[in-house]
């Protein structure tokens, strides 16, 4: 059964698949070969039902009393997000941020290379970590070379053509997010 290409998943169930895929990991290096969705709702401080309900879209049945088979359902939800085979991305900025997300000093090539690249490879996803400034011009290259995908960490919005997918990460919007819960948990705790 593959509910996921029937219907899309609804995008708080593609966002949490990822913590899951990393509760799910460390359990089976622990030695489990069934995840129990309630077990691993608390493990992760998840409401049992949602976490029961994301499972089941992976398409995989599970055992009562027993749980889900750990590998068909790590390989179901890997299949979902697409993460079944390997893509490559664009890294495009090597500044700070570009630089902490390689995580090393990788292969940093020029700008003027981008295009050929992204065409020569067939690369379909990139990471945008450049000034606001470049942005617009980059994404255009890039769709113009045949990017089909970008993550977004500048503050600009980007015009792309239909069929090209921007995902915008705001550090600023996501900060906002956290400070004012921050600041309701604390105005519900004077009270």
């Amino acid at each position: 059964m593959d509910n996921q290409n029937a219907n899309p998943l609804p995008l708080p169930t593609i966002r949490r698949y990822p913590i899951f895929l990393r509760a799910i990991g460390e359990m089976m290096d622990a030695g489990e070969a069934y995840i129990s969705s309630s077990v691993l709702a608390e493990r992760l401080g998840l409401d049992p039902v949602l976490t029961r309900k994301d499972l089941a879209m992976a398409g995989v049945p599970g055992r009562p009393r027993r749980g889900y088979p750990a590998e068909k359902l790590r390989a179901a939800i890997n299949r979902a997000l697409g993460w079944d085979s390997a893509t490559d991305a664009v890294l495009v900025g090597a500044g700070s941020l570009g630089s902490a997300l390689l995580g090393y000093a990788g292969k940093v090539r020029p700008l003027a290379e981008m295009a050929r690249l992204v065409r020569r490879l067939k690369v379909h996803l990139a990471i945008l970590t450049v000034p606001t400034a470049a942005a617009q011009a980059c994404a255009d290259t890039l769709v113009e070379a045949g990017v089909r995908g970008i993550l977004n960490f500048s503050s600009a919005q980007l015009s792309v053509p239909e069929g090209v997918i921007v995902q915008n990460v705001d550090l600023a919007q996501s900060l906002a997010v956290l400070s004012h819960a921050i600041a309701n948990r604390e105005r519900g705790s004077q009270s």
